[in-house]
């Protein structure tokens, strides 16, 4: 990239190598990473155009075009993402959220009063847990996760969306649950069996933290240790709430009757597949 270079010119050749490299979207990658560098949005690239770009530009961009073309995650690359139209820091210490998680915001905020408790097992970046917060204003929220690297990309978060004041991160895992009740329990738990985890895409398998993926039992492990647990961790006419794999509704439901919940539902999310099991407590 020595010789002379527009903005246009980048984005195009960007987008080509992009779409050589099996890339979904190459068109837009190449924009979000152009525009990050050289501190625009999506309009002020298209704005641009003709803008010749100097060498220190080229120089920061060329190290992230080749990393995204060896399919390392974009998000990873411009440091954060968007979701429940908040901005997340990210980083491969965290999964990176997925539109379809909001699936589970959306579902505990319709089960929440003007207060109450909520806990997030397996909180990563904290996004299900400072969404919730964000929205629910009467509410404290503990986020909970095994990785200290995760809790302080949380942390941050938090501290970014000015909520610190009302959530709560801390070190543990299923063995380890904090030691009260919760109104609200949710979770997005590692579901990939190891089938299903060798024929990901790339830029999941390859860059997102295994553990949050990955769990043993065809998928269910962390759905068995949840529910073993869940009448001493929710309180009477509590909700648990629990992001799946499309084909795991019936043994989470399943799973979640045996443990002795009752009003067992499942959402499903925009593409129609099973997306979010819930289960009540008895009061």
């Amino acid at each position: 990239m020595s010789e002379s270079w527009t903005l246009l010119k980048l984005l195009q050749w960007t987008t080509g190598f992009f779409r050589e490299k099996g890339i979904d979207n190459p068109r837009l990658d190449a924009e979000l990473l152009i525009a990050e560098v050289l501190g625009l949005d999506r309009i002020g690239v298209y704005l641009n155009y003709d803008r010749p770009l100097v060498a220190a530009e080229l120089t920061a961009l060329k190290p992230l075009i080749k990393r995204r073309g060896k399919r390392e995650p974009l998000q990873y690359l411009l440091g954060h993402t968007e979701f429940w139209s908040l901005d997340f820091k990210v980083s491969p210490a965290v999964l990176i959220p997925r539109g379809d998680t909001e699936i589970l915001v959306d579902e505990a905020l319709s089960k929440a009063a003007d207060a109450g408790d909520l806990l997030d097992i397996g909180t990563g970046s904290g996004a299900i847990a400072l969404s919730f917060a964000h929205d629910k204003l009467g509410w404290q929220v503990t986020g909970l996760d095994l990785s200290s690297a995760a809790l302080e990309i949380a942390a941050e978060n938090a501290r970014c969306l000015a909520l610190d004041g009302r959530c709560r991160f801390m070190l543990g895992d299923l063995a380890q649950l904090p030691e009260k009740t919760f109104d609200l329990v949710v979770s997005n738990p590692p579901y990939i069996s190891a089938a299903e985890y060798r024929a990901l895409m790339p830029e999941v398998r390859d860059f997102e933290p295994e553990q949050a993926l990955l769990a043993a039992e065809n998928g269910l492990l962390c759905y068995r240790q949840i529910a073993g647990q869940v009448q001493k961790i929710l309180k009477p006419g509590g909700w648990l709430l629990l992001e799946i794999g499309h084909r795991q509704e019936q043994p989470v439901t399943e799973l979640l009757a045996a443990a002795g919940l009752t009003e067992i539902y499942c959402r499903q999310d925009y593409a129609g597949n099973p997306r979010v099991v819930a289960g009540r407590r008895c009061t």
